[in-house]
């Protein structure tokens, strides 16, 4: 019996390592019209939340082939949020202000 108990802990042991990461929450803020960072790194199943730090309006969108999606106008002080399903690099802009670009490569 005490055999089949080490093997029932082995095996729930194993399966919690297997277990993928839990997603994570990476924060981006916005003020004077830039993104902070200005590239990062995320994973698959990871979720970045724009802040709008600026005295401005914002439009948060991606046309890239694994992260396609418009987040439309965030007053200030406005969080809004992206999950990254797709590996791949993508560049996030502002429709309001071109000058604005975040590269967000997402990793597996």
């Amino acid at each position: 019996m005490r055999i089949a108990n080490h093997a029932a802990l082995c095996l729930l042991a194993c399966a919690a390592l297997a277990a993928p990461a839990a997603a994570e929450e990476i924060d981006v803020s916005q003020k004077g019209k830039v993104f902070a960072p200005t590239e990062i790194q995320v994973k698959v199943g990871d979720t970045i939340v724009f802040h709008n730090d600026d005295e401005i309006t914002h439009n948060i969108f991606s046309r890239s082939e694994n992260a396609e999606f418009n987040l439309k106008m965030q007053p200030p002080g406005e969080d809004l949020k992206y999950t990254f399903e797709k590996p791949g690099t993508a560049l996030v802009r502002c429709a309001i202000h071109p000058k604005m670009k975040l590269v967000v490569q997402v990793v597996e």
